[in-house]
């Protein structure tokens, strides 16, 4: 996994340095490199997604819903996001927009992970 991470970094890296990339479309540049940004933070925090829905649930349902109900939210959830982390990683070089609402789940961290094309 590290040296796909540490391939991949070095990739970019040489994609970025390349003249004519920046010549052509910046924007093209800056959406690569927002996806990757994604698709990484995705998959080293999508653990996260478990003590969050614990939370989301536990606030709107009680305290024994979010202790059931919520670590299994959040482990579907964990399993989703790390998914399309993965997915976002490793497909960076085609720019898309992130599928993950929200993006990053640090952003609206009291409003439920969703999915969207």
């Amino acid at each position: 996994m590290k040296k796909i991470i540490k391939s991949l970094l070095i990739l970019s890296s040489l994609i970025f340095l390349t003249p004519s990339v920046h010549a052509h479309d910046a924007s093209y540049v800056t959406h690569m490199g927002n996806k990757l940004g994604y698709g990484i933070a995705n998959i080293a925090t999508g653990w996260v997604e478990v003590p969050k829905n614990i939370m989301i649930t536990g606030q709107r349902d009680g305290v024994v819903a979010g202790a059931t109900v919520g670590v299994f939210t959040g482990l579907f959830q964990m399993v989703g996001r790390t998914t399309y982390g993965i997915m976002e990683t490793a497909t960076f070089l085609i720019p898309t927009h992130p599928v993950v609402k929200p993006g990053y789940i640090w952003d609206d961290f009291d409003k439920e992970t969703s999915y969207h094309k």
